[in-house]
């Protein structure tokens, strides 16, 4: 599976970064969840949150650790900018993560490693938490912006969103990199938005838009824009026209 480029991912979250708090309803439901099903009784005195945009999740992290050492990593230096709180910054990628072996107990990553390769992620993970610590994760499935791709199937050749993967193949590299007690969830979030100009505005907002090969480099002309806005029409439904992500919860024990 191709993955988009580092470079055009962090050119893609520099952007985002003043726009993205605004806009990241659906990121912070999935954060929520994610620490809601937090195991209990883990021993968590040193925390990564890899890829952790403006740090939202640092105050559910320090709700449940309040003495824990908390990183917090992003390629975005721009997002790193924007964290309010207690933490140690570093600019760096989930893939080639600048820590030492053994030095985690808990390996926190919410809607990050689906921009890169996830073995080389999990591998990552696997090795910079202690025996016995715990990794939380998650990530986007195959689903997700379905209605989107729907619409552009008639209108052009160009991929306007990426191919994610399957919750079968997650738990398969997850156990490949030498986890345990591999416990997985899915689940759906729609958002319902006036119109389509209003929906390509929020995904932008947070980053999603133009980081996958094969996009579109140009404008859209009026006469396409037209088209598809009149393709997404016609999945219409009582709240506005829909999107969705499909998302992948990961526990395991390292």
């Amino acid at each position: 599976m191709t993955r988009p480029s580092r470079a055009r991912v962090r050119q893609s979250f520099e952007r985002a970064a003043a726009t993205y708090d605004q806009a990241a309803i659906v990121q912070r439901r999935i954060c929520d969840h994610l620490a809601a099903t937090l195991p209990a009784a883990i021993d968590a005195q040193r925390i990564l949150d890899a890829g952790c945009g403006t740090g939202y999740a640092h105050a559910l992290l320090q709700r449940s650790f309040p003495a824990a050492e908390l990183f917090a990593l992003d390629l975005s230096t721009a997002m790193l900018g924007r964290i309010a709180g207690d933490c140690r910054r570093l600019a760096g990628d989930l893939e080639r993560l600048p820590l030492a072996d053994a030095s985690l107990d808990l390996y926190w990553s919410s809607l990050a490693m689906q921009w890169c390769d996830a073995q080389q992620v999990f591998s990552e993970a696997r090795r910079v938490l202690r025996p016995g610590g715990r990794l939380a994760v998650s990530t986007l499935g195959p689903a997700t912006f379905h209605e989107l791709r729907t619409a552009f199937g008639g209108i052009d050749s160009h991929q306007h969103t990426l191919s994610f993967q399957c919750a079968d193949d997650l738990r398969r590299q997850v156990e490949l990199a030498g986890f345990a007690d591999v416990s997985l969830e899915t689940r759906q979030e729609t958002l319902c938005y006036p119109d389509l100009r209003s929906l390509l505005r929020a995904v932008k907002a947070v980053g999603a838009n133009q980081v996958g090969p094969g996009r579109r480099t140009g404008l859209m002309s009026p006469g396409t824009l037209r088209r598809l806005e009149a393709a997404y029409e016609c999945q219409r439904q009582d709240d506005g026209i829909p999107l969705t992500y499909d998302i992948v919860f990961i526990h395991a024990r390292s």
